[in-house]
This record gives C-alpha cells, structure tokens and sequence, in this order.
C-alpha cells in the first residue's frame, strides 16, 4: 500500500461536515459523495491506501444528506403550521 488517497480525505470530512453543519450540510453530502466516488476508482486503479475512508465519506455523506433532508422537512412544516395558526 502507498500513501493515502487525498481524494478520500476530503470525502470524510464533507461527510462528516454534512452531518454536523446545519442547512447547507446537504451540499456538503453532495460533494462527498462525489470525492468518494472518485476516490475509490483511483484507489482500485492505483493501489493507493485510504478505501476505509472513502467508504466511511460515503456513509456519513449519505447520512448526512438523510438528516439535512429531514432538518428541511421539519422546518417547512413549522413554516406551514405557523402561517396556517395565524390564519384561523
């Protein structure tokens, strides 16, 4: 094994930033899901160490994207019950 891939570096700490960072964290799942993806298939070609941490960008991207989807939902049914309170 060589040095590890700098692709999936950066694919856990988007992942994990996606979990924690409120609202915007989506975008942060977004992209990594995209270094994780690319990483693998540079780790698979190249021998390069670091799939652990692809596949780990790749969960916590995933369930980041999950929470943040769920953040979105929420509010917009605060939002909505709130204006639909206010009416009656």
């Amino acid at each position: 094994m060589g040095k590890t891939n700098e692709k999936s570096i950066v694919a856990i700490i988007m992942g994990m930033l996606s979990i924690v960072v409120p609202y915007i964290g989506i975008i942060f799942g977004v992209i990594g899901m995209i270094f994780s993806a690319k990483s693998i298939k540079e780790i698979e070609s190249s021998n390069e160490a670091g799939r652990g941490l692809s596949v780990s960008g790749k969960i916590c991207s995933i369930t980041g994207i999950c929470i943040q989807c769920l953040l979105l939902l929420f509010a917009i049914l605060a939002i909505a019950m709130y204006y639909r309170v206010e009416t009656q």
